[in-house]
């Protein structure tokens, strides 16, 4: 059992309305990453229960007065909302457990943010034009009065990943409720209890109609497949890898859904000569040991001025061997576990491979083996490589592990040259002396979020997506609400 007192969730998923094991009993185990032990288990959903989720959504959209009744949108995403923030220890306690995620965390992506971000969508919901008037034209000499309408999508297969499934979920599945969407939410299999809590408040704590969300937890990718291409899906919301966003937009191509990508990422932290080195080093340092390096938009390649490398990679070795790792249900803890073996084998052969390319590591370079309570778990040292340059894979794949390459720049022009020489464009920052510098550089750099002299762009108003391979369309703000809308012209005559 896990170190943490928790209440371990019943094996259930909620399928139009109701909330069920998997049609044939099947289960699979959880693991603590932080002990390799098994926890719980989930209901490992079947194509049937796929399918039944698929149909319930597709009923409640096509005959409920979901996708019209604004008002009953907003009362039981407010409901949702009041229970999420009743249940809040309980949740943040189980998401720890499942999910290995420090406790620090919770007061930000892990959990308070992205419940603030249900209310603000539920706000914007209630004030937002869904219709627009153009006013009187003559096109073609035909006097005509036009309307612009704003209406839901449809059946919306929200497909969330393992590393921040709460803020994930909710990124997704508030905006598809509130636009009037019905949604079936697949969270990863490795962590499926935060998405089952969210169905069990949904079935237990609001008035939401059956059908208007489902909850489906297939182990299995090829039946999770189902839901990028079935017809009766209107949209597919991912988030999650390149190589799998690839592949739900194949799958997605034949019925010509729509398609919400949130990818990669592999994420420039650019400090200018002018700038305090060592402690923009330290920063950046510092987050990527955050949730273990696994965030999608964590500055993972630090570019420093050339003639400063050394001080910046010292900076940042010592940062990182200071936090080190820890139990994440420690207090104070910032870097745990990684969330599972296969996770942990991928990040050791990186670090083999940084070897291989003639890296260096000024801190870390193993994976730790771990004795006591914590034997067993997934543990990576917080690693530092020198010595690479940004041509090296390791500096431009994405590894999703405490790992910090730091790479030297000849300058503004080639600092810019250097983070946009990459086939992602998630993130980024700039740090510098002169501000309307730095703001110059972060204008340069070819991605869908950039934080200047340490401002913070993760917010429930802010869009958040990528450029390039780091994918399409965005989550969050106004703009991932109307990812959930359609647009309609209406023309009478005037």
């Amino acid at each position: 059992m896990s170190r943490l007192t928790i209440t371990l969730p019943p094996a259930q998923q909620l399928v139009d309305g109701k909330l069920t094991g998997a049609s044939d009993g099947a289960t699979y185990p959880i693991l603590d990453p932080a002990t390799g032990q098994q926890i719980g288990v989930a209901p490992d959903s079947t194509a049937d229960d796929v399918d039944a989720a698929i149909a319930a959504a597709r009923r409640a959209f096509d005959e409920s007065d979901w996708a019209t009744d604004r008002d009953l949108r907003v009362r039981c995403l407010r409901q949702l909302h009041a229970a999420l923030l009743e249940e809040a220890e309980e949740l943040k306690t189980l998401t720890t457990a499942e999910v290995g995620m420090p406790g620090f965390m919770m007061m930000a992506a892990g959990f308070d943010v992205p419940v603030e971000g249900l209310r603000w969508v539920t706000d914007l919901l209630e004030g937002y034009a869904f219709e627009t008037d153009l006013g009187e034209a003559a096109p073609m000499g035909i006097p005509t009065r036009r309307t612009v309408r704003r209406e839901p999508v449809g059946v919306v297969a929200a497909i969330s990943p393992w590393n921040v499934p709460t803020q994930i979920n909710l990124a997704k599945i508030g905006p598809a409720l509130a636009a009037g969407c019905t949604v079936v939410l697949k969270p990863a299999p490795d962590t499926p209890w935060v998405a089952a809590e969210l169905g069990r408040l949904v079935a237990e704590r609001t008035d939401m109609p059956a059908g208007v969300l489902n909850v489906v937890t297939p182990r299995s990718n090829e039946v999770a497949a189902r839901l990028t291409s079935d017809p009766r899906v209107d949209m597919v919301s991912f988030t999650g890898s390149t190589a799998t966003g690839r592949a739900i937009m194949a799958a997605a191509a034949p019925t010509l859904k729509k398609v919400f990508l949130e990818l990669g990422g592999k994420s420039a932290a650019v400090v200018l000569d002018d700038a305090d080195v060592a402690s923009a080093a330290a920063g950046t340092a510092f987050t990527v040991c955050i949730h273990a390096g696994q965030g999608c938009a964590l500055t993972t390649r630090l570019v420093v001025p050339r003639e400063q490398y050394d001080v910046a990679v010292q900076a940042a070795a010592d940062t990182m061997a200071a936090i080190g790792t820890a139990d994440p249900a420690d207090e104070g803890a910032i870097c745990g576990p990684v969330i599972s073996r296969v996770q942990r084998d991928r990040v050791e052969a990186y670090l083999r491979l940084a070897e291989e390319e003639g890296g260096r590591f000024a801190t870390g370079g193993h994976v730790q083996e771990k004795d006591g309570e914590l034997a067993g778990g997934w543990w990576v040292e917080p690693t530092v490589v020198a010595g690479l340059d940004n041509s090296s894979r390791l500096a431009q794949e994405e590894i999703f592990g405490p790992v910090l390459v730091v790479i030297p720049h000849d300058g503004d022009d080639d600092a810019v040259r250097i983070a946009n020489e990459s086939d992602f464009g998630l993130s980024g920052s700039v740090t510098a002396g002169d501000p309307e510098r730095a703001a110059a550089v972060a204008r340069r750099i070819r991605t869908g979020t950039v934080s200047v002299n340490g401002g913070v762009w993760f917010s429930p108003d802010a869009p958040f997506g990528g450029y390039k391979q780091s994918g399409l369309g965005r989550e969050m703000g106004v703009a991932g609400f109307e990812e959930y809308l359609e647009t309609k012209t209406l023309a009478f005559p005037a």
